[in-house]
């Protein structure tokens, strides 16, 4: 602080602490302030009292007088406190001017304005912070309360006052802004979260309505109850950005299809038209044919000579032949009509079954092609209510790659995917049609093995294990070697699907901590 400054603090101390401001109880102040333990030597001359260490007795009524001057010059209220000081001056009656400062501190607080303080320091960390809060309030807060106007404009204006508060007096002030702000915000928050959950629940009925509505093989199914597991669990960012992109994937070509199968039935429908329209006309062909024999029989009727039997005969003749050849003309046209809709209605069962499959993919991984925990569920589902009817065994294995994290890096996560569907194609290429593979986790697969039992499931996968090994991952055509470790578990009776992953995960880990690359059956 500079002398200057030091001054105004003394006086601010003078008032509050109803001490007379003296020139020695000013001195003493001074000291105290500037953190001087010996007073100074009496400065040459009445100016210096600013320049000084501390002020002398002399000093200290030098500036007693210069603010009882600045005092009289102000109007009003404050022209008369600086009149009574200049009197009490001139009488040296020191008390009264000690009375006088209280009374004109105590106005200043009542009427909520105080002393004017000095500016706080103002250092390059404070700036900086100053202006970070500033940012902070005016973008990023604001950003995030779009919707509500009213918060944003308080938020944009209290980020402008921070960054213009120098005094204490204005820092207090925008804390209890900041505060309201806040409260604010908690407010807004919890209204917003509460109407999310209102949403989500209207959605799920929609969805549960739509489910009832559809058949059991209907191509929307799978859709649907993607995204009935989706919202049922914990809200998950990347999650909803899976199933968005996936489901953006399958709908539009199921769109493609649908077109499609609306061209065929169209197709099938026109023909159907055509089929009917050659149906009439044959029927209106047949009706002139019965109408002019009911004409020729007549005529021959009444033929006199063998002359006109003959033309009347070679008139039958000639109709009968325009008949059959437009019977056969119609029969030829319905024939290859009805192979035409036959053909329309095998398209239309291909295009249905395209549709199913499409619905189907929102179940599978998206980078391994093998199923994901959805596609996971469903399956298991069946295969036990398969194994229970029919009491046969059911085993699943745990695999997790070995040593993972040191091939990503290493080689880069384009390798490790890379890696991870290597292992997927090398699993579909030696196991069973009827096996399947599921992605569990990051590194980790689950394989589904019905009517196995766990010694050759044990043996499956440790034959897995070997074709692995043999059929190198290449990567920039380096040779590079993976192994899995795996666990491998029967399912008990009645054993739900957690309780069997669970023991296929204990078994895989076992299998991890005794060497990797190996094969333990759970307990």
């Amino acid at each position: 602080m500079n002398p200057a400054d030091i001054a105004r603090e003394a006086f601010r101390r003078l008032a509050t602490r109803r001490i007379a401001p003296t020139p020695s109880a000013y001195r003493d102040i001074y000291n105290e302030i500037a953190g001087i333990s010996e007073p100074a030597e009496t400065p040459a001359t009445p100016g210096a009292v600013l320049a000084a260490s501390a002020p002398t007795e002399s000093g200290a009524e030098n500036v007693l007088t210069q603010f009882a001057a600045k005092m009289s010059e102000s109007a009003g209220e404050l022209g008369d406190f600086g009149r009574r000081f200049q009197r009490a001056l001139k009488a040296r009656d020191w008390d009264s001017y000690a009375r006088t400062l209280a009374q004109l501190a105590e106005k200043q607080v009542k009427k909520g304005g105080g002393i004017e303080l000095p500016p706080l320091p103002d250092g390059e960390q404070t700036r900086t912070l100053r202006e970070l809060l500033s940012r902070t309030l005016g973008f990023a807060v604001a950003t995030l309360l779009t919707g509500t106007p009213a918060l944003v404009e308080e938020a944009e204006s209290l980020g402008a006052a921070i960054k213009l508060a120098h005094t204490e007096e204005a820092l207090n002030e925008a804390a209890l802004r900041l505060k309201q702000l806040c409260y604010q915000i908690e407010l807004k928050s919890g209204d917003t979260a509460e109407q999310q959950e209102l949403l989500l629940r209207l959605f799920k009925l929609l969805l549960d309505n739509v489910s009832q509505l559809l058949d059991d093989d209907s191509w929307l199914r799978g859709q649907v109850d993607a995204v009935q597991n989706l919202i049922a669990g914990p809200l998950d960012q990347r999650a909803l950005e899976d199933a968005t992109r996936s489901l953006k994937e399958v709908i539009y070509k199921q769109g493609q299809l649908k077109h499609s199968l609306s061209d065929v039935k169209l197709t099938v429908k026109n023909m159907m038209m055509t089929f009917i329209d050659r149906l009439g006309q044959v029927a209106a062909s047949t009706g002139d044919f019965h109408e002019k024999i009911g004409g020729y029989s007549e005529k021959i009727s009444q033929a006199e000579n063998i002359s006109e039997l003959n033309s009347v005969l070679d008139e039958v003749l000639r109709e009968t032949r325009m008949v059959q050849n437009e019977a056969l003309r119609a029969r030829d046209k319905m024939v290859l009509a009805r192979q035409e809709v036959q053909d329309a209605e095998q398209r239309i069962h291909t295009l249905e079954a395209k549709l199913q499959h499409m619905s189907e993919l929102v179940r599978e991984d998206q980078l391994t092609g093998s199923l994901n925990r959805r596609g996971l569920d469903d399956v298991f589902e069946r295969e036990t209510a398969r194994s229970d009817r029919r009491g046969t065994p059911l085993c699943i294995a745990m695999l997790d790659l070995d040593d993972f994290k040191r091939l990503n890096d290493t080689y880069g996560h384009l390798a490790g995917d890379a890696a991870l569907k290597h292992l997927v194609k090398i699993v579909k290429e030696t196991l069973r049609s009827m096996d399947v593979i599921a992605r569990f986790g990051g590194e980790e697969f689950l394989i589904l093995l019905p009517e196995t039992t766990v010694e050759a499931a044990s043996s499956t996968m440790t034959r897995l294990q070997r074709e692995l090994t043999r059929h190198f991952f290449l990567h920039d055509n380096e040779k590079v070697l993976i192994t899995f470790s795996a666990g491998v578990a029967l399912r008990l009776p009645n054993e739900d699907q957690a309780e069997l992953v669970k023991r296929a995960d204990r078994a895989m880990y076992q299998a991890k901590q005794t060497g990797k690359n190996r094969v333990v059956v759970a307990d």
